[in-house]
């Protein structure tokens, strides 16, 4: 390879500066022109992506603990100069080497990890209420009225589920939606001429309902037409496109769809509102198959004895 040859410009005069243009020149060349001449060189700025940072006190600096007096946590290392939790982990329940008290008294109680909180009403406080002039019983009670009446203070994830203590102080009508409802309550409200109706509820749509996001009652699956609710009764909801449209409200809201709480309110007994889709004969049970007569059992055995000698004939008219 031969060697290569250094690259040198003769300094251009004062006088053949007037006549060079950015034309003339390639553009290889261009850095290596005079300061003089009246082309600009070009110019190129450090990259600042090296130099790119945090702002001070995102991050706090990480403990670093047995490390000597100038981490902070030297020596001792946060757990004390002496004892048993010094040296090692405690067992749950452990009670200094004497009996333990599980089994001087025994275990008793048990959380649900997977059960659901409902937040309790009961007759005698709503009547309560209505002789005090914080409900009105003219339109229907829902969690949003029922929380902002302060009759209960938050509700849990559940909603609100009817008890029927105090049912005998219970003396107006009322038109109540709620998660739950005990027979009991039930059967009290529909003795005075009011109406109880259990509908589904997640916690997402309790505090949108709170908020006025979400109507508190009407959903996709609500038809107030089987419903036969005359105290329910909501302008536009007979129609599906203004309930798809959320009537109005900036959130839709939703319809159960775990197999447990579809039975729950699709049954008449629990006054729920998808009681209209269950058939006459049938139960909530969405496993529920209807039984099957003799007469029926009779009728599937001819159909399927005259399929057999049809299909028999159309193979004997096979060739092959």
């Amino acid at each position: 390879m031969p060697p290569r040859l250094p690259f040198r410009l003769s300094p251009i005069s004062p006088a053949t500066t007037t006549s060079i243009t950015p034309s003339s020149i390639p553009s290889f060349l261009l850095p290596f022109l005079h300061s003089k001449t009246q082309l600009q060189p070009q110019s190129r700025h450090a990259s600042i992506l090296a130099s790119l940072s945090d702002r001070p006190g995102a991050y706090s600096r990480r403990i670093r603990r047995g490390r000597g007096p100038a981490s902070g946590k030297g020596g001792k290392s946060g757990r004390g100069s002496d004892g048993q939790k010094q040296h090692g982990k405690v067992p749950a329940g452990f009670n200094g080497g004497q009996t333990p008290e599980h089994i001087v008294h025994g275990r008793y109680g048990f959380k649900n990890v997977h059960g659901t909180t409902f937040s309790p009403l009961n007759l005698g406080k709503i009547q309560t209420w209505i002789d005090s002039g914080r409900l009105d019983p003219s339109k229907p009670i829902t969690v949003r009225e029922i929380v902002s009446s302060n009759i209960i203070h938050g509700v849990d994830d559940g909603g609100v589920k009817l008890l029927g203590d105090g049912a005998s102080d219970l003396k107006t009508p009322i038109h109540i939606v709620v998660s739950r409802a005990s027979q009991s309550a039930i059967a009290a409200v529909e003795a005075i001429g009011g109406t109880v109706v259990t509908r589904f509820y997640t916690p997402s749509a309790i505090r949108r309902i709170l908020d006025g996001e979400m109507h508190p009652f009407v959903s996709l699956r609500w038809d107030q037409k089987m419903l036969s609710r005359p105290g329910l009764t909501v302008a536009g909801a007979d129609d599906f496109v203004e309930r798809a449209k959320a009537m109005g409200y900036t959130y839709r809201l939703p319809d159960p769809s775990g197999r447990s709480d579809i039975e729950y309110y699709r049954d008449q007994k629990h006054r729920g509102y998808l009681a209209h889709e269950v058939k006459e004969g049938e139960l909530p049970s969405l496993y529920f198959k209807p039984a099957v007569t003799l007469e029926q059992i009779k009728e599937l055995r001819r159909t399927s004895g005259k399929n057999m000698a049809g299909k028999k004939r159309e193979s004997d008219n096979k060739l092959w």
